[in-house]
């Protein structure tokens, strides 16, 4: 199912899509339909890498902690 919607664009974004368009014989429907697909690709990535990294800064502490417990039972083997 498709959805209409009306957007405004910046003269200049119009104007180089426009260009694109006429030189790859695609529907503009199509190729904002691509754009913005990869334009919401881009955003789940980054709100993932910063999902990770607050996941990752609360853990980091206990991760240490359990660094060293292997590293004390790493060091009784090998005595």
């Amino acid at each position: 199912m498709s959805k209409a919607l009306s957007l405004k664009l910046k003269d200049e974004v119009f104007e180089e899509a426009e260009e694109i368009l006429r030189k790859s014989r695609r529907p503009r429907n199509a190729y904002f339909n691509e754009a913005i697909n990869l334009y919401n690709k881009l955003w789940k990535r980054k709100l993932l890498k910063k999902t990770l990294a607050d996941e990752s800064a609360l853990v980091a502490e206990n991760s240490m902690e359990v660094l060293q417990v292997f590293e004390q039972i790493e060091d009784k083997l090998d005595e």
